[in-house]
């Protein structure tokens, strides 16, 4: 992966239950993708760039955007001198769907459209299925914004990473945190783009900044489809919740850590029209580039000029 223009991932060596919950697959994508595809070869460890889509099921526009993301700059480093710069300094580990089992339960039919947990059996005597896994992650695991029923939609496991998709995260963050520069992880809905923690007694050390740059996101949004992100908290825009994995990018180091949260803003709801797919990704591109490209040219042009001086 050392030398990878971009590498994309989902989730390896994970646990699918499929649909019913019976049946166990590993999903091991870089058996079908090598990491290596597309140059830009680096003898020594590059900074990178993190996304997810797709950790809750029914999120359907969320994987959807992945996709565009990853279309859009393959399709333009070659000709577009912005991204090419990216490529050479960054590496983009991307994860199209986080949530595979789930989201395969999702499209059975119409009963299950609305799923978002994982599809985990039940522990014990619990016999509902599932745990919400950005609930789950070692970042204030159980504090708020979680229940402790197994039924609940936002069930946060039996312990911190009981679930194989968020240890699959964790440990790959754990032993790459030196290199990633920044978290993105993508959700609908509400129109929000949200920074740490989700508890409401603590803020990040870098609140301000990472404030700014939302901001300056929320503006790229807006200048495409007309489209407003509100930008802050989710204690202060949304609620407070704790075990994300947004807050845990942050908890171990990753300076850039947010949540989009994408179209639209409940009158369809997680169930967005076809119509509004291609403006939604659209528009949040824009955003995910407006952070990235303030991360890399904090990171690197800040370095250059130093170095000339």
């Amino acid at each position: 992966m050392k030398g990878s223009v971009i590498s994309v991932l989902v989730v390896l060596a994970v646990l699918d239950r499929l649909a019913g919950g019976l049946e166990h697959r590993s999903y091991d994508y870089t058996k079908y993708h090598t990491m290596d595809e597309i140059g830009f070869k680096s003898t020594t460890p590059k900074k990178a760039v993190w996304m997810d889509c797709g950790i809750h099921a029914r999120e359907w526009i969320a994987p959807a955007f992945c996709q565009h993301f990853v279309k859009e700059i393959l399709g333009s480093y070659k000709t577009d001198s912005n991204v090419n710069m990216l490529f050479k300094n960054l590496d983009f580990y991307i994860t199209p769907v986080l949530n595979m089992d789930g989201y395969i339960y999702s499209w059975r039919d119409k009963t299950t459209r609305l799923w978002r947990k994982s599809r985990s059996p039940g522990t014990g005597n619990c016999t509902c299925f599932g745990t919400d896994l950005n609930r789950n992650f070692y970042a204030n695991w159980g504090m708020v914004g979680i229940s402790r029923d197994c039924c609940s939609d936002i069930y946060n496991g039996p312990t911190a990473l009981s679930e194989p998709e968020a240890k699959a995260v964790t440990d790959f963050l754990g032993a790459h945190q030196n290199e990633v520069l920044c978290y993105l992880t993508i959700h609908s809905y509400g129109q929000l783009i949200l920074i740490p923690y989700g508890h409401p007694n603590i803020s990040a050390p870098n609140y301000e900044e990472l404030m700014e740059v939302g901001l300056a996101a929320a503006k790229a949004i807006k200048a495409v489809h007309g489209t407003s992100y509100k930008v802050g908290t989710a204690p202060d825009i949304l609620y407070a919740n704790s075990g994300t994995s947004r807050d845990f990018a942050r908890l171990i180091g990753i300076p850039y850590s947010f949540t989009f949260e994408l179209r639209d803003k409940g009158n369809y709801g997680f169930i967005l029209p076809e119509d509004q797919i291609q403006p939604a990704c659209e528009e949040a591109y824009q955003g995910a580039m407006s952070i990235v490209n303030y991360v890399h040219d904090k990171n690197f042009k800040s370095a250059a000029t130093t170095a000339t001086l």
